[in-house]
């Protein structure tokens, strides 16, 4: 099983993940990662994450999907995005970007886990 890269550092818009590098947001899954850039899929705070921003990290295995709402819990989940993660068998947790970033990190030696975390607001 690949392992999800570790979250080193977590402050205010920067993520630092062992062997990637900085990112202001960042996918992350068993093997990889990479920046999440919300105009690829349209992405606002609001209604917030879409199916669409998870798809790459059920293609990647994930059984596990955290999503980090921001530092101050300022974007949104779709209720469709929740939906379509546990209809896939897929548990999810959310949670404010730092608690989110804690649970990711200790879930990632032992599960296969994936992460959407967003580094402000």
């Amino acid at each position: 099983m690949d392992l999800a890269p570790r979250v080193s550092t977590l402050a205010w818009g920067r993520i630092e993940v062992d062997g990637l590098g900085v990112f202001k947001d960042a996918k992350l899954w068993p093997g990889g990662g990479r920046e999440w850039d919300w105009n690829e899929t349209g992405t606002r705070h609001r209604p917030g994450i879409q199916p669409a921003d998870v798809a790459e990290l059920l293609a990647h295995g994930a059984e596990v999907i955290v999503l980090g709402r921001g530092m101050e819990g300022a974007l949104g989940v779709c209720p469709e995005t929740v939906e379509d993660l546990q209809s896939a068998g897929v548990r999810v947790e959310v949670a404010h970007t730092r608690r989110a970033v804690e649970m990711y990190n200790a879930l990632r030696t032992g599960t296969p886990v994936a992460g959407l975390f967003h580094s402000t607001c």
